[in-house]
C-alpha cells in the first residue's frame, strides 16, 4: 500500500530523501564493452543468443522484414502512429536554430554555424514492453535537425524477429538502418562500430541499468542524451479532483518498472485517503499488477501539504520527470514551477498524452536532474561552430589589449601572436 505523509508531522526534506544506490553493473558492462570492441559482430551474436535466446545469421534487419512487419500491424494503429508523428513534428519544428552572422563593425565578421550531427544511434528497449513511441520521439527531432543517418538497435525476440510495431514506427519515422541487438552490447557497438554496426556520433534512447551504465562508460567517445533513471510522476491535486483519475495517472508510471516512482502531493487529506483506496482497487485489475504494486509499495508516496502553493514548492524540490497540476486554474501555478521535465496542466491532461501523442518529447530528465537538464530536443542533434574574421586594420585596434590580457595570464606566446602582425602598422 502507498505511504501517506503529512507535513504537519514530518519535514518535506525528510520525506524526499533519495537513496543513492549502486547498480552493481559497472564491471559487467565494462567487460561487455571490451568484448564487443575486440570481437565485433561475433560478440554481438553471442550476447544475443545468451540474453535474447535468438541465434542470428545476420544482425541487420532487411528491407523485406520491415515491409512484412508493416503489413502485420493493423491499419488503425498505423494511422495513430502517423497522427502522433505529425504532432511530434509540429512541436519540434519550432526548436530549430539558425546560423547567424554579425558584421556591425568595420573589418569584423563574427558568427555561428549550426550543423547537424552526421550519424546518430537510437536505442529502443525490448524486455517487458515494446516502445514504438520511443522510436518517434527520438527519430523525429533528429530528422528535423538534418541528421544524415539514423541507426537503430533493438533486441530481437527469441525467433530472431523484431516486434512489428517497432519496425512500423521506424519506417514511418524515417530510421535508416536497424540492427537486432540490445543491452550494453548494443551501446558498445554504436560507440565503437563493428563489421556490421556503424560507429555513431551520439547515442539516444532509454534502457535498463545495463544500457544506462554502458552509455555512461562510452560518453566522451560519443555523445549521449542523458543517463535515464526509472520513470517518475508527481501529481499536484486539490480536493476537487476525482481520486479515480489521480490513481489511474499514478499507475500509468508505476506499471513501467518496479523502481518507478509515483507521488501525489495534495492539500486534501480526504483526497489522499480516497486515492490510496483507488490504487488498491485499480491494482487488482491491472495486467502489470506485480510491477505496479512493487513500485507503489516501495517508492510511492502521498504527501499532504497545507496548500497547493506548498505542493508546488515540494514539486520543485523533487524535480520530477513528469509533473501533473490537476487543479481548475493550472496556469496560475505554471510560472512557479522551476524544476520539472514536462508539465501537464489541468484535470484533463493525463501524462499518457505526452508519452504518445501531444507532441512534446517524452525523453525527459529523471532522478532530480530536471534541476539542470532538459527534455530531448532538436538541439540534441546539432552542434554549433563559431567563426571569427578580422581585417588587419581591425586587429591593429585591439592587438595591444589582447596582448596585455594574455600577459596577465602569463601566456607570452599568446601575447606575441596578437601583436606580431600589427607592430609595423602601429609603429
Amino acid at each position: 500500500m502507498i505511504k501517506i505523509f503529512d507535513t504537519e508531522n514530518i519535514s518535506v526534506s525528510e520525506i524526499l530523501k533519495r537513496e543513492q544506490t549502486s547498480t552493481g553493473v559497472e564491471d559487467i558492462v565494462a567487460g561487455v564493452i571490451a568484448d564487443v570492441r575486440k570481437n565485433g559482430d561475433s560478440a554481438l551474436k553471442e550476447y544475443t543468443k545468451k540474453f535474447d535466446k535468438a541465434d542470428l545469421d545476420s544482425l541487420e534487419v532487411t528491407g523485406s522484414e520491415i515491409e512484412d512487419a508493416f503489413v502485420q500491424v493493423d491499419d488503425k494503429f498505423i494511422d495513430i502512429i502517423k497522427k502522433a508523428k505529425e504532432n511530434i513534428y509540429n512541436f519540434h519544428k519550432h526548436q530549430v536554430r539558425n546560423s547567424f552572422v554579425i558584421s556591425e563593425n568595420d573589418g569584423i565578421v563574427l558568427g555561428q554555424k549550426v550543423l547537424p550531427l552526421q550519424r546518430v544511434g537510437l536505442y529502443v528497449p525490448g524486455g517487458t514492453a515494446s516502445y514504438p513511441s520511443s522510436v518517434l520521439m527520438n527519430c523525429i527531432p533528429a530528422k528535423i535537425a538534418g541528421v544524415e543517418e539514423i541507426v537503430m538497435t533493438t533486441p530481437p525476440r527469441a525467433d530472431g524477429t523484431i516486434n512489428p510495431v517497432i519496425l512500423a514506427a521506424a519506417k514511418i519515422a524515417g530510421v535508416g538502418r536497424i540492427f537486432k541487438v540490445g543491452g550494453s552490447q548494443a551501446i558498445a557497438a554504436l560507440a565503437y562500430g563493428t563489421e556490421s554496426v556503424p560507429k555513431v556520433d551520439k547515442i539516444v534512447g532509454p534502457g535498463n541499468a545495463f544500457v544506462a551504465e554502458a552509455k555512461r562508460q562510452v560518453y566522451g567517445l560519443v555523445d549521449i542524451d542523458m543517463i535515464a533513471g526509472p520513470s517518475e510522476i508527481l501529481i499536484i491535486a486539490d480536493g476537487t479532483c476525482n481520486p479515480e483519475y489521480v490513481a489511474a495517472d499514478l499507475l500509468s508510471q508505476a506499471e513501467h518498472d518496479k523502481l518507478a516512482s509515483a507521488v501525489l502531493v495534495t492539500d486534501s487529506k480526504e483526497l489522499a485517503n480516497a486515492v490510496s483506496e483507488q490504487l488498491e482497487i485499480q491494482l487488482r485489475v491491472l495486467p502489470r499488477e506485480e510491477i505496479a504494486r512493487t513500485s507503489i509499495d516501495n517508492n510511492g508516496k502521498i504527501i499532504i501539504t497545507e496548500s497547493i502553493e506548498k505542493a508546488v514548492e515540494t514539486a520543485n524540490m523533487i524535480a520530477p520527470e513528469h509533473l501533473e497540476i490537476c487543479v481548475d486554474n493550472p496556469f496560475d501555478y505554471l510560472d512557479k514551477v522551476k524544476n520539472a521535465g514536462s508539465v501537464f496542466l489541468g484535470k484533463n491532461c493525463p501524462e499518457a498524452l505526452g508519452d504518445y501523442f501531444a507532441g512534446p518529447n517524452h525523453t525527459l530528465p529523471t532522478s532530480g536532474t530536471a534541476r539542470f537538464s532538459s527534455p530531448l530536443s532538436v538541439d540534441d542533434f546539432v552542434k554549433k561552430t563559431a567563426f571569427t574574421y578580422y581585417t588587419l586594420d581591425a586587429l591593429s585596434k585591439v592587438s595591444e589589449d589582447i596582448a596585455y590580457f594574455a600577459e596577465k595570464e602569463g601566456l607570452s606566446a599568446h601575447a606575441r601572436s596578437a601583436v606580431v602582425r600589427t607592430r609595423k602598422k602601429n609603429s
